[in-house]
């Protein structure tokens, strides 16, 4: 898996991150670099971890699905992205989060937000050309600089972009869940 398809499958994942970070922003008066730095190790931290955990289910199990990885792969990050893509289009009015960057606030926000890269790990597992320390590390990164975007963005303009940025994210883990499939299926060659 190439540098660019990671990025792109770290973007996806950070999105969930991103929208909570944009909502904590609306909520909080002013911005530091610590509440910068707090949303950041807490969600990248949390986005990094995940993957690792589920790479390491996976590859305790390879030999049991080996045959149908593919599909597992193509299912799972279409259930991902295809329920981020229904959050990002469902009609709803969510108020502000709490303002807290206390552990009790930001712990289950990093799992709720990350549940989906322990998904992705366990796909990563199933793939023959992940570098797995490479992965966690850029999906990590990712997500804590998509999180102080957020983070700031939510304090400057609201929740204007907060679907968006969930429907991208959705759409680009679809793409990446297609692309393996047919990859396996040799319908196409990258």
């Amino acid at each position: 898996m190439s540098t660019f398809e990671l990025f792109l499958i770290a973007a996806g994942l950070s999105m969930d991150a991103f929208a909570v970070s944009v909502c904590k922003g609306l909520s909080t008066k002013k911005i530091s670099a610590k509440h910068v730095f707090i949303v950041g190790i807490w969600f990248g931290g949390f986005q990094a971890f995940m993957p690792a955990t589920g790479y390491f289910l996976g590859s305790a199990f390879e030999k049991y699905i080996n045959a149908f990885d593919h599909w597992i792969a193509f299912v799972l990050l279409g259930l991902i992205g295809g329920s981020m893509i229904h959050e990002a289009t469902e009609k709803k009015d969510t108020p502000a989060s709490d303002s807290s960057f206390c552990a009790k606030t930001m712990f289950p926000l990093a799992i709720a937000t990350s549940i989906d890269a322990l998904a992705v790990g366990i796909t990563f597992a199933l793939l023959p050309d992940v570098n797995i320390i490479a992965a966690i590390l850029l999906i990590g990164l990712v997500t804590f600089i998509f999180s102080g975007i957020g983070l700031k963005a939510g304090s400057l303009f609201g929740t204007k972009y907060k679907s968006k940025a969930e429907l991208a994210g959705g759409i680009i883990l679809v793409l990446i869940g297609c692309k393996i499939l047919l990859e396996h299926l040799n319908i196409i060659h990258f």
